[in-house]
């Protein structure tokens, strides 16, 4: 079993024993679903990263197009100009930088300016990813997604959604291992709520352990203020820290090693408590 994320300048430890790592993100958008404007403007973005440094944060994801549903692509030129300044002020910071991208053009970009992650909701299947980060050392997290973001919700449907995660996620491990990409640069996300119901999220869940066992590399979950989130407790997105809390610690449970979430202080307490009783 994979025990280390090679992530650029950064080894990571996923070991079983080690504590869950936690991806903060910094969404620079302006139409994010959780938190979109607020942190678009360089020096607000900047803070807030300070903060997650602060709290303990492992990982920062930096998004500048947002992938929620209904959401529309934004073009290179915005893409780039808005998170090209991040990575820039960011990468000294002494944590990981991940990039939250589909564009091949943005990955090669990022990662030449000192980015240690590529974060892909699309599975690296856009024509040149894999070969945009083939030859360098960043790590790589591997997203499974049924369509695109504009119509991922309107109608998911699966004979067996575990199954069919589970091959997408296997074959595109095939390939990256194909182009050269080493298993221990690779984490793999099954992409709650992206082309999935509750139904489909909870049975992605509960069987985050079989993922891990199957496909030999770690297991990223994001669900953090979620519409699954709301649909479980009834709460309108900015009242979900609780429940974002509970179904972080959840997926840990069922063996995720990386949590990708928006409260990182909150996040970070709750593991370091739920390691020591565990």
């Amino acid at each position: 079993m994979q025990t280390h994320l090679q992530c650029g300048r950064y080894r990571l430890s996923v070991d079983a024993a080690a504590r869950p790592l936690v991806m903060g993100i910094l969404n620079i958008t302006p139409d994010s679903f959780s938190d979109g404007g607020k942190y678009h403007m360089l020096d607000t973005a900047l803070s807030h990263a300070e903060e997650m440094i602060a709290a303990g944060v492992d990982i920062i994801d930096i998004g500048g197009e947002s992938s929620r549903p209904g959401s529309l692509a934004v073009s290179l030129k915005d893409e780039l100009d808005r998170v090209m300044p991040l990575v820039y002020a960011l990468r000294d910071c002494g944590k990981p930088l991940s990039i939250d991208t589909y564009k091949p053009e943005v990955m090669r970009e990022t990662i030449a300016a000192g980015a240690d992650m590529i974060n892909d909701i699309n599975g690296f299947r856009a024509p040149g990813a894999l070969q945009a980060v083939a030859d360098s050392d960043c790590g790589l997290c591997v997203m499974h997604m049924q369509n695109d973001p504009q119509s991922m919700q309107l109608q998911p449907e699966y004979d067996d959604v575990v199954a069919e995660v589970r091959e997408f996620l296997r074959d595109r491990i095939g390939l990256m291992e194909q182009a050269g990409i080493a298993r221990e640069r690779i984490c793999i996300d099954p992409g709650l709520g992206f082309g999935k119901t509750l139904a489909h999220n909870i049975a992605l869940l509960k069987n985050t352990a079989e993922l891990q066992a199957v496909l030999h590399s770690p297991i990223l979950i994001g669900l953090s203020r979620k519409t699954m989130i709301g649909a479980l407790t009834d709460k309108p997105v900015e009242q979900r820290m609780a429940g974002s809390l509970a179904g972080a610690l959840a997926a840990v449970a069922h063996g995720a090693r990386i949590v990708r979430v928006h409260d990182v202080a909150e996040t970070v307490d709750a593991l370091r408590v739920w390691q020591a009783v565990s």
